[in-house]
């Protein structure tokens, strides 16, 4: 991965004289920070084999998307008092913050729907209490590592969640199309 300066470049002058549209720097839309969100994935073997919780999104941004938990933090939580919460909120699941292992932060550019935009703090986690439950938000569901949905899944998934769930650190960008769902660029 390539270092991003953070001063800008000049615009180019294309030939109607109208100058280029600039792209926010990652982790930015113009001069604000983006919204934070966070995600976990919860592991489990089961026969040998690795598998990981999702769901399948009922409401909101991804919705029929096969997701992870997780969701916004809410003002002044940290991303890892905001993981515990959408955990239970989402799976009825009990986590402890010494048990979520932090393995890096995605940011997800939408220059066709900035609202969209987001910087996440990816966490996995093996350790929890309780029996996932379906929620309003999604119905959980176990899935082996090894054939991971991600044709049911953001597009960006297919790049970096494979090797976070087997130990690797991520830190991305992913900016999307007009279509609203296809990886344009990634960096």
């Amino acid at each position: 991965m390539r270092a991003r300066s953070s001063s800008p470049k000049p615009n180019k002058v294309r030939p109607d004289s109208a100058p280029a549209p600039m792209r926010p720097a990652a982790g930015t839309m113009g001069f604000m920070a983006l919204p934070q969100v966070c995600v976990c994935y919860l592991t489990r073997w089961s026969d040998g084999t690795l598998q990981v919780l999702l769901g399948r999104k009922k409401k909101g941004l991804g919705l029929g998307n096969i997701v992870g938990l997780g969701g916004k933090l809410e003002a002044g939580e940290t991303p890892v008092q905001a993981m515990v919460r959408e955990i239970e909120e989402e799976s009825g699941l009990s986590v402890a913050e010494a048990d979520l292992s932090p393995r890096g932060v995605l940011t997800y550019l939408f220059p066709y729907r900035e609202a969209w935009s987001q910087e996440s703090t990816v966490f996995v986690c093996a350790e929890w209490e309780g029996i996932p439950r379906e929620s309003d938000e999604l119905d959980p569901e176990w899935f082996d590592v090894a054939a991971l949905p991600v044709d049911e899944m953001w597009d960006d998934a297919r790049h970096w969640l494979p090797g976070v769930l087997t130990g690797t650190q991520v830190r991305a960008t992913f900016t999307f199309g007009e279509d609203l769902a296809t990886v344009v660029e990634r960096s």
